[in-house]
């Protein structure tokens, strides 16, 4: 047997509702919302007592979704919010983007903050790594011509 597809990406985020409207103005689509909670919850993910509240985030295309996750409870330890981008797990997610320019301009008059440079990547990319709320890098991708 074989995948079929990956079918999101989770971020577990303190504040949901400044997360969700970051995405939001990247351009993704909210989905849906809802809460969980219970024993089938807690045996799942591994922990007692879960409640927490979540939002799925989907590109326009229909092809990658992006769920941010509120616990409520248990409480963590926390992590933290701005690991560099060579810190061991998972650092970033990447959109494919038309203007970058104006991403990340939109992007930063919500509190976004580049993380290194824009720069062009051969002839190929503009990139950068731009940091969301709670610390999320996202990497954007304009491709060039």
């Amino acid at each position: 047997m074989t995948i079929q597809r990956m079918d999101h990406v989770g971020i577990v985020v303190d504040d949901l509702a400044a997360a969700t409207e970051f995405f939001v103005e990247l351009g993704l689509v909210r989905q849906g919302e809802g809460a969980v909670e219970g024993s089938p919850v807690d045996r799942i993910v591994g922990l007692e007592g879960v409640r927490a509240d979540f939002a799925m985030m989907q590109t326009p295309d229909g092809n990658g979704r992006l769920e941010l996750v509120k616990f409520h409870s248990p409480s963590s330890s926390g992590g933290d919010g701005h690991a560099p981008a060579n810190a061991p797990g998972i650092r970033h997610v990447t959109f494919a983007v038309e203007d970058i320019d104006d991403v990340v301009a939109r992007l930063q008059a919500r509190g976004a903050e580049l993380v290194g440079e824009l720069e062009r990547y051969e002839d190929i990319y503009r990139l950068c790594y731009i940091r969301g709320p709670e610390g999320i890098i996202i990497e954007l991708a304009e491709r060039i011509g």
